[in-house]
């Protein structure tokens, strides 16, 4: 499945939309994220169940504000419209499939529940 392209206009849609969603947070200049572009899009072809999606932090700069993104590349795991995984920094392919195996296996009523709490 190709990445999706996250703006403003359609993040609440493909957050409500989309049960599992992976966000890449990049910008074109950054040398760490056009290194790990193939990587994540190799990922995404793996889970095709995962919306894998991207913000240009250049061109969404509300975007990268509302997640407090520090630096690039920065990776946001939303399961449920629950942020459950925030972190910068490029990942390599077997700790992303790994992170992914982590972030399907957790159980988002107990995840609510301490959210709430």
């Amino acid at each position: 499945m190709a990445t999706v392209e996250l703006t403003k206009d359609n993040f609440e849609e493909v957050v409500t939309d989309d049960s599992f969603v992976i966000i890449d947070f990049w910008a074109s200049w950054c040398g760490p994220c056009r290194q790990f572009a193939p990587v994540f899009e190799r990922t995404s072809d793996k889970h095709e169940d995962i919306v894998f999606a991207k913000v240009d932090t250049e061109a969404q700069p509300e975007l990268a504000g509302a997640f407090d993104v520090q630096s690039i590349p920065t990776l946001a795991v939303i399961r449920d419209k629950v942020l459950v995984f925030q972190q910068a920094g490029a990942l390599p392919e077997n700790v992303l499939e790994d992170l992914v195996g982590q972030a399907r296996d957790l159980d988002m009523d107990e995840v609510r529940q301490n959210v709430s709490s």
